[in-house]
């Protein structure tokens, strides 16, 4: 048995998130929002207070959608059902929390695959031109030096990979599962937010 890495530590992973290709690639709700969850929990593997409003705003984000999911559990089985009908009673709390989350996950995502592909380039560098490229066009000038103190703070790479699991190669072998169901189930996302019928301005 290859040795536990943190992926298998998840209450669920994104390779677990059903997505129904019949239904115009509907992703489901409930276990959508678990998988985020237990994407959290990497910011404490991360390791630095400065990725508390990282995790918070996340945490945040999850809560406006599990929040709405709670008050119309039949309107929001999936997470495009969530935001069409929540945009019917022209409210859009969950909406909005939902395409923070994505943009969240785009940047976690996007750090994680640069750093898995460039072996020799530190988590910092990584989630720097992450931010760059998600995050940060949409931050004000007072929410900016708050991310750019959590990049700066992040662990060497050779200690996160560690604290990952003990076995490298099992570690990145998981790391890219995980993650490709992460980059799958995003883009997906961000297709349905470009659409009108996602749009509340």
């Amino acid at each position: 048995m290859a040795e536990e890495t943190f992926f298998d530590t998840l209450k669920r992973s994104f390779v677990d998130v059903p997505v129904d290709a019949t239904k115009d690639n509907a992703i489901s709700t409930s276990e959508f929002l678990e998988a985020a969850e237990s994407l959290v929990t990497l910011f404490d593997v991360l390791g630095s207070a400065a990725f508390k409003p990282v995790k918070s705003d996340m945490l945040g984000n999850i809560k406006k959608i599990r929040d709405r999911q709670l008050a119309a559990p039949t309107l929001s089985e999936t997470l495009q059902d969530l935001v069409i009908n929540e945009l019917k009673e022209k409210i859009h709390t969950a909406t909005e929390g939902l395409l923070w989350l994505v943009r969240g996950l785009d940047f976690t995502a996007q750090a994680l695959r640069q750093n898995l592909s460039n072996a020799s380039q530190e988590l910092s560098d990584s989630f720097r031109a992450a931010y760059g490229n998600t995050l940060k066009p949409h931050h004000s000038f007072v929410i900016k030096p708050i991310f750019s103190a959590a990049m700066s703070a992040t662990p060497y790479r050779k200690d996160f990979y560690k604290k990952l699991g003990g076995d490298a190669k099992v570690v990145e072998e998981r790391l890219g599962e995980w993650l490709k169901a992460l980059e799958e189930r995003v883009e997906i996302l961000k297709e349905f937010q470009g659409r009108k019928e996602a749009q509340w301005k």
